[in-house]
């Protein structure tokens, strides 16, 4: 996956369009991001020991990873992710500015 926890992205589609947050989780294998701030839903909570109100909770639900871009850390605009190798390791650059997105 072109993103990784961490990472400020802007969602580039669907009802948070232009937002930007921070990934809070990866998982690759579903191909969907958790990012923060977006993508609220409403969970519905069974009153527990440890919640005896339950009631109503806002949360993040994931977000595809095609619906979000990397921010340039240069320009602070989207961009795409290209690799190279860098002393025999595959790094993340972004395309607009060619600067290194690993540290």
């Amino acid at each position: 996956m072109h993103v990784k926890k961490g990472d400020k992205v802007m969602v580039i589609s669907g009802k948070d369009k232009g937002k930007q947050g921070t990934v809070l989780e990866a998982y690759p294998k579903k191909e969907r991001v958790l990012v923060e701030g977006i993508n609220i839903v409403k969970k519905h909570s069974k009153p527990t020991q440890a919640n005896p109100q339950g009631g109503i909770q806002n949360q993040e639900a994931p977000v595809h990873v095609s619906n979000v871009m990397l921010i340039d850390p240069k320009s602070g605009e989207p961009t795409r992710v290209g690799f190279k190798m860098e002393d025999g390791k595959k790094v993340r650059v972004a395309k607009k500015s060619g600067e290194s997105l690993d540290k």
